[in-house]
C-alpha cells in the first residue's frame, strides 16, 4: 500500500476542508431537508443573457477567446465599471476577464504575494483567502471584525496589524457572511492609513450590487487608492449567473499585466459562452439587477425581524444576501447548533467559525433563497430554539 504522506505537497495537506461544505455533504445524505447556506441567487439567469449564450452557440462561437477576454466584454465592464461606481479603467490593458471572482482572487494573491510576506484578512470573511494566502506561501494575518463596530476594519486595527511584511490587505466588502457594509466615510479612514505603506489592496466587489441603503463606493474611487487597488468583481450574484463560471479583476496595467500571465498558463480564457451571454448583461440588465435585488431587501427584512423575534440576536445587514445571528444564547457552540438543527429539524446552515475564528459563536443563514422556502426554515427554526428552551425551563 503506498503512502501518499511524503508524496502529496505539504501545504495542500495542511489546509482544512471548506467549512461550509461539511454540512451540506451531511446534508445531502437526508431526506426534506431545507437548505439556507449556499450563497446563490434562487432566480434564474435573465432570459435575454440565457438567449445570448444559446445564439452564440448556435452561431458556433466555441474557440477560444484571447487571454484577457473578449475585447467586446472588456469595454462592457469597464463601461459598467465608471457607469455603476465612478471608476475608470483601460478596457485593453487593464481589465482580466476569469473563470468567476474565485480565480481572480486567486490570481491577484499569487501576482503580488512572496513566500513569508503577510496578507491581511478581516474576519469573519469569505473562506477562500486564508488557503489561497497559504498555497501562494503566505502568511494570513487575520484581523478581527465585531458586531458592535458593524463587522467593518477600523482605521486602528489596521494601523495596529501592519509591519514591514505586510504585502496585501484582502478587503471584503460588502461581507459574506456578515452582510457589513463600507461607507464612503469608512473607506477615507482605511485609505489614510494605507496612503503612505506599500501595501496593495484586493477589493473584493462581488456583491457590489447588494446594498440596501446607499450605493456601494469603491475603494478604488478615492484619492491614491486607484493604482494600490486591485478590483475583484462577477456576475454571479448581481445577474444569477452562478454557473456561468465568470468574473474579472481590474487592476493597474503591470499588476493585470502579471495576473494574465499566470491566467495564460492556468486556464487559457475563461469561458466563451458565458463570455458572450455577459456581453448581454451588461449592455441590456441594469434593471434586472434592480429587480433582484429589491426583493433580496424585502427577504432580509423578514429574516432579521424574525430571528431576533427568537432571540438569535441578529446584525443588521446592509449589503450581500445573509444575516450572521449569534446563538450564544443556545449556550451551544457553532458547530454543535448548526449539527442539532440538521438532526432535529433539518435546516442546514453555516457555523460562524467557518469564516474564521472570530465567527464562533455565530450562523450564516442566506436569504437568497424564495419566500416560501424561509418562511418553512425560519418556523422550524423557531420549533427548535424554543425546544431548547423549554429543555432547559
Amino acid at each position: 500500500m503506498m503512502d501518499y504522506t511524503g508524496i502529496l505537497s505539504a501545504c495542500a495537506q495542511e489546509i482544512k476542508p471548506s467549512g461550509i461544505r461539511k454540512f451540506f455533504d451531511l446534508a445531502a445524505t437526508m431526506e426534506g431537508v431545507i437548505s439556507l447556506g449556499v450563497g446563490e441567487p434562487d432566480f434564474q439567469t435573465p432570459y435575454s443573457i440565457r438567449r445570448a449564450g444559446i445564439e452564440s452557440l448556435e452561431k458556433g462561437r466555441t474557440w477560444y477567446t484571447a487571454n484577457a477576454g473578449l475585447p467586446a466584454l472588456r469595454q462592457e465592464i469597464a463601461g459598467y465599471l465608471a457607469r455603476r461606481f465612478g471608476l475608470d479603467y483601460d478596457s485593453q490593458r487593464e481589465i482580466l476577464v476569469t473563470v468567476g471572482g474565485s480565480e481572480a482572487i486567486d490570481l491577484c494573491v499569487r501576482a503580488l504575494v512572496n513566500p513569508g510576506e503577510e496578507v491581511l484578512i478581516p474576519q469573519p470573511s469569505f473562506v477562500c483567502y486564508d488557503p489561497i494566502t497559504r498555497l501562494a506561501g503566505g502568511v494570513p494575518v487575520p484581523l478581527v471584525t465585531r458586531a458592535e463596530d458593524g463587522f467593518r476594519l477600523t482605521p486602528q486595527a489596521l494601523r495596529a496589524a501592519i509591519t514591514p511584511k505586510t504585502k496585501l490587505l484582502i478587503f471584503p466588502y460588502p461581507n459574506n457572511p456578515t452582510g457589513a457594509i463600507m461607507k464612503r466615510e469608512h473607506l477615507e479612514g482605511i485609505a489614510e492609513v494605507l496612503r503612505d505603506t506599500g501595501v496593495m489592496v484586493l477589493s473584493d466587489e462581488i456583491y457590489a450590487e447588494l446594498t440596501y441603503e446607499d450605493r456601494h463606493v469603491s475603494i478604488a474611487s478615492l484619492p491614491g487608492m486607484r493604482e494600490r487597488t486591485v478590483v475583484v468583481n462577477g456576475f454571479s450574484k448581481a445577474y444569477a449567473m452562478t454557473g456561468w463560471r465568470l468574473g474579472y479583476a481590474a487592476a493597474p496595467a503591470p499588476v493585470l499585466s502579471v495576473m494574465t500571465k499566470l491566467h495564460q498558463f492556468a486556464v487559457m480564457c475563461a469561458p466563451t459562452v458565458s463570455q458572450y451571454a455577459a456581453i448581454e448583461a451588461m449592455r441590456h440588465c441594469d434593471d434586472e439587477i434592480t429587480r433582484m435585488a429589491v426583493q433580496f431587501g424585502m427577504r432580509r427584512g423578514l429574516m432579521v425581524s424574525s430571528l431576533n423575534r427568537m432571540g438569535l440576536t441578529c446584525f443588521q445587514p446592509l449589503g450581500a444576501f445573509y444575516v450572521f445571528p449569534s446563538v450564544r444564547s443556545t449556550g451551544m457552540t457553532s458547530e454543535k447548533f448548526c449539527a442539532r438543527l440538521l438532526e432535529e429539524q433539518k435546516v442546514a446552515v453555516v457555523p460562524g467559525n467557518a469564516f474564521g475564528d472570530c465567527g464562533e459563536g455565530f450562523v450564516r443563514i442566506s436569504y437568497s433563497y424564495g419566500v416560501d422556502h424561509l418562511i418553512e426554515a425560519l418556523g422550524r427554526i423557531e420549533a427548535f430554539v424554543g425546544g431548547l428552551r423549554a429543555d432547559n425551563n
